[in-house]
């Protein structure tokens, strides 16, 4: 797409800013659902700018325009806007408020700043309306100004809404209901707001595709302690399903009715809302005698931590992840010089291994296959107009995961390409030593994730090394690939809800990035489980749950000590145990050999 093409957009927008009055506006990647993947119909961040990352915020004034980036995505952003017009400005982390500090230099006492705020969290509206208000700007939140501007803007998705087979939910929508209305009760809440995606799938058993990789669907819902309302648009539930939900007090609305729905609420009632996920837009609606709770949704918590049925059904989908991933592996290494190999074949080559296995749904995130110094590059994608061939000596890195009935997975593997260097076998065997520490840790069941963090770190930091991203997120279940509220994150601050809880699913990926080079990240998947109990508490522990050998190949064994010898080990022969059964012929050949005691 020529680059002039941003500039002319750029300029539309402009043109519409002026007739409003806005001296600077405001695009974050957000929808009204503040969900991290976003329908096409949101996506007007990466159409006026080109920039893809799923992470950025970009602002436009009448003689600038800024897209706000963390370091994840500095070299795709410097690309994917060279020529547009748009000045790449670095940040530290994506929870920054770099770019509201800037437009509070930036803008004069009585000028205007304007963003939708059906796109803009309550929480992110505090901040912003606090900062501006100091400095005498104004802060307009009542028009999209890509309405306007966007004229093949793309419709909403219509994707049909489906149960969650009851087998694999283990709880009814009616227990989780109770739950949440239980919680609500102690908050002293009349009504509940929910518009995260995720929370509404958990809470109703229901799944849909309206959002690349999540299996979930477009939704607000609005309860209180006798009925829900569910906001959807029309025709996405059958008739039958409808009326199912009907007979449980669950009835369906308009999609765009929502804010009616909150407009007639009664003066004083009390609504519960999670500032971190709904929109200033949508609460706005309501009366100004409504009186708002502010709260995280109890859904997020409930929904974290898994049941010890759920548990084995995630299990039981690892196993079949690892065993696609076998089938992907054995196929890669007979391929490697016998025919032409990009980063774009190993995408296909992954999903339609994982295509093949039972309860198989969709990937759960794009594929992030980086051969050397793509690998680099934390976000990188490879895209037909750019990615390499993997020929010569090197490092592979495969992050990729999968959505299935009975779980979601997340794994990523570092493999050997040819002869890997000593300096890249150093790099893998303190990039593993990282991950070790922190998958052999046991703490007091309360700990706050974020504290977790420097566990990893520690052994990369004794070598003088580090990384830019957090360390571990939470994993759904057969729902959102990132899921709250746990984090592993120096990024994430250590709140109270943060707190790890046992049945909590959460990555560990620590990672070693040289630019221009090679990356080095290796990440499973971990299960809290009790771990000991003494005079000083409880304990949680670590299992391990994601199933696929690490290549050894790239081990220096002078790097590791005789313990993370024996975890290499035990690990490894635990995956051939599991995945045995499950592989045969050329898969089988290199399950065994590559988990090989070393």
């Amino acid at each position: 797409m020529p680059p002039n093409l941003y500039t002319d957009r750029l300029q539309h927008l402009r043109r519409h800013m002026t007739d409003h009055a806005v001296h600077a506006y405001i695009v974050p990647s957000a929808d009204p659902h503040l969900s991290e993947y976003l329908p096409a119909h949101w996506q007007g961040r990466a159409w006026l700018s080109g920039f893809n990352g799923s992470v950025g915020t970009l602002i436009v004034t009448a003689n600038f325009a800024g897209l706000w980036a963390d370091s994840r995505y500095w070299d795709q952003a410097e690309q994917e806007l060279s020529g547009s017009g748009i000045t790449l400005m670095k940040i530290a982390a994506a929870g920054s408020t770099d770019h509201i500090d800037w437009l509070a230099a930036n803008l004069k006492p009585g000028q205007t700043v304007g963003v939708d705020g059906m796109v803009l969290s309550l929480a992110a509206h505090r901040q912003l309306h606090s900062c501006l208000t100091q400095r005498q700007i104004k802060l307009s939140t009542q028009h999209d100004l890509l309405v306007p501007t966007w004229p093949d803007r793309p419709t909403l998705p219509t994707q049909s809404v489906y149960e969650h087979p009851a087998s694999y939910c283990v709880q009814s929508r009616t227990e989780k209901l109770a739950l949440v209305r239980s919680q609500m009760q102690q908050l002293g809440a009349q009504w509940h707001l929910i518009s995260s995606l995720d929370d509404i799938a958990w809470l109703l058993n229901l799944r849909g595709s309206d959002v690349s990789y999540n299996p979930v669907f477009l939704a607000h819902l609005l309860m209180n302690h006798e009925q829900v309302k569910l906001f959807i648009s029309a025709g996405k539930i059958s008739a039958e399903l409808q009326e199912q939900l009907k007979r449980e007090q669950i009835h369906c609305c308009p999609y765009e009715q929502i804010s009616e729905a909150l407009a007639v609420l009664p003066e004083q009632t009390a609504l519960l809302v999670d500032p971190r996920r709904v929109t200033f837009g949508m609460v706005e609606s309501c009366h100004a005698g409504v009186k708002r709770i502010d709260a995280i949704n109890p859904s997020t918590l409930l929904k974290s931590c898994k049941s010890a049925t759920q548990a084995q059904h995630i299990r039981t989908a690892m196993e079949q992840d690892g065993a696609a991933l076998c089938d992907f592996f054995a196929w890669f290494e007979k391929a490697q010089g016998k025919q032409t190999i990009t980063e774009i074949d190993i995408d296909i080559q992954v999903c339609a291994a994982r295509a093949k296995r039972p309860g198989f749904v969709s990937p759960s995130f794009g594929t992030i296959a980086g051969f050397n110094a793509n690998g680099a590059m934390p976000h990188y994608h490879a895209t037909a107009e750019s990615h390499a061939i993997i020929e010569g000596n090197g490092l592979l890195l495969i992050d990729s995961g999968g959505q299935y009935l009975n779980g979601t997975t997340d794994i990523t593997r570092v493999v050997a390409v040819g002869t890997p260097s000593a300096e890249q076998k150093r790099d893998f065997s303190l990039e593993l030593k990282a991950v070790i520490a922190l998958s052999t840790a046991q703490f007091p069941v309360g700990t706050r994730a974020p504290l977790l963090d420097a566990i990893a770190r520690a052994p990369l930091w004794a070598a003088g090394l580090n990384y830019g991203h957090g360390t571990g997120h939470g994993v759904g279940y057969f729902l959102n690939v990132h899921e709250g509220p746990q984090s592993i994150s120096w990024l994430t601050p250590p709140e109270p809800q943060t707190a790890m809880q046992l049945g909590m699913v959460t990555s560990i990926e620590p990672g070693i990035y040289r630019p221009g080079k090679w990356g080095i990240r290796i990440e499973n998947l971990v299960l809290n489980v009790p771990g000991e109990v003494s005079e000083f508490g409880e304990f949680i522990r670590f299992e391990t749950l994601t199933l696929c050998p690490i290549d050894t190949r790239c081990i220096d064994k002078s790097v590791l000590n005789q313990a993370e010898i024996e975890w290499i080990n035990r690990y490894h022969a635990t995956v051939r145990e599991r995945l045995t059964p499950l592989v045969s012929g050329d898969a089988l050949e290199w399950l065994q050999h590559s988990t090989l005691p070393i």
